[in-house]
């Protein structure tokens, strides 16, 4: 039974704050679980160096050749693939190139579409946004 009366306010809160710790959503943001797993923890981008570039085939109804590649982030040194958007985005990009990663949209922090296991995008090349890129009005510099 819990506590009732003029002077259980103290109980009552106390034995909130305990129970709330056998909710899952509580438990996970206090101990700050997806900061812990997620390997740009918790930023919105981050850096790093493209170690190759490799196709990922989309999941079915679809049939294609995804362009991504594998980016060594530079903040912890994890390892992670990208997913490169627009077409013809793969010219512009070779090895050792630094990339600025984003998560690429998906519920949670998931993956996106046909793509399984990719959840981050590339957004820009070398410091020049990859977008431009792509539109011709900027060109690629050379470190």
């Amino acid at each position: 039974m819990p506590p009732k009366g003029l002077y259980s306010a103290k109980a009552l809160k106390r034995n909130r704050k305990k129970f709330r710790w056998s909710k899952t959503k509580y438990k996970r943001k206090k101990l700050k679980l997806k900061q812990k797993a997620d390997p740009l923890q918790g930023a919105p981008a981050a850096e790093g160096i493209v170690l190759e570039k490799v196709g990922r085939e989309s999941k079915q109804p679809n049939s294609a050749i995804r362009k991504c590649l594998r980016v060594q982030l530079r903040k912890n040194g994890k390892t992670i693939t990208c997913f490169l958007p627009g077409d013809g985005a793969l010219n512009f990009i070779q090895e050792h190139d630094t990339v600025l990663v984003e998560g690429i949209g998906g519920a949670k922090g998931r993956a996106v579409g046909d793509l399984p296991g990719v959840r981050w995008k590339v957004t820009k090349v070398n410091g020049v946004s990859l977008e431009a890129l792509i539109a011709g009005k900027r060109e690629k510099t050379m470190r």
